[in-house]
């Protein structure tokens, strides 16, 4: 795994509660994951979440994942936990807005210390989110005190890809997108079967690639202006972020850089 020692929860949450957040979401969607509807959906089928089920979802966001697994695979109930108020409340207001309040609500909270009950949930989420969080021996000891024996962890992430990165590659990468660090399949796996879960699938998804070229390619020919508006019409700042988004599909083209894909079951 590598590491970024100077990147901490406060900037993460200024990412999210400012202008950086916004342009994700612009690019990304509302499903501010690499693959938005078919990887959630792909996640879910491979999991075998469907209905009558209750979940978390750590790191949630604005709800998007939960509400697509409410809509979509007759969830019965979510929580979302996340530690950025803004979205928080986002995610809140989105969900009276679309009607689904009564099945899903929101903590604001560290996912390491979510304040959950233990064993209360039949299966915990999460998309291409954990790279956020800095503790994931903490953060993944967190998902299987939640889940009930017999229950699902379920979640796509950010990882270091099966060629490597260099240090310096790792460097800027991390720096660019404000992880503090990125596991990689095996680091994932061994934290899940340390904390009493039986490993289902920990797979690169090859999504990353085709999907970053798609991302510069909707900048560049289609969203340039409302990028742009979005971080104060500053040129500069915009050519600079282009250039570590290509930065990262050098990187992922490489297979330096990869979505990984991971389902466990927790042992009864």
């Amino acid at each position: 795994m590598k590491n970024m020692e100077n990147i901490s929860l406060s900037q993460v949450q200024a990412v999210y509660s400012g202008p950086e957040g916004r342009l994700w979401e612009l690019i990304m969607g509302e499903q501010i994951h690499i693959g938005g509807f078919a990887s959630s959906m792909d996640l879910a089928d491979k999991a075998g979440i469907g209905s009558g089920m209750e979940g978390v979802d750590l790191c949630c966001c604005t709800g998007a994942g939960m509400r697509f697994l409410v809509r979509f695979r007759d969830v019965v109930r979510m929580q979302g936990v996340d530690a950025t108020e803004k979205v928080v409340e986002q995610g809140r207001r989105r969900c009276e807005q679309e009607g689904l309040s009564d099945k899903i609500e929101f903590t604001l909270a560290d996912v390491c210390d979510s304040g959950l009950a233990d064993a209360s949930a039949d299966f915990v989420w999460g998309e291409d989110a954990w790279c956020y969080v800095a503790d994931k021996e903490k953060l993944i000891r967190e998902a299987a005190r939640i889940v009930k024996p017999g229950g699902v962890i379920a979640f796509t992430d950010w990882t270091e890809g099966k060629a490597g990165l260099t240090d310096a590659e790792a460097e800027r990468f991390l720096a660019f997108m404000k992880f503090p660090n990125v596991q990689n399949l095996a680091g994932y796996n061994d934290l899940l079967e340390a904390n009493g879960c039986e490993v289902v699938a920990a797979e690169d998804t090859h999504r990353f690639s085709p999907h970053i070229d798609l991302y510069l390619n909707m900048l560049n020919m289609q969203l340039t202006y409302d990028a742009l508006k979005i971080i104060g019409f500053n040129s500069e700042l915009m050519q600079a972020m282009g250039a570590e988004m290509v930065f990262m599909q050098e990187l992922a083209h490489a297979g330096k850089i990869a979505q990984g894909l991971f389902i466990a079951r927790k042992k009864k």
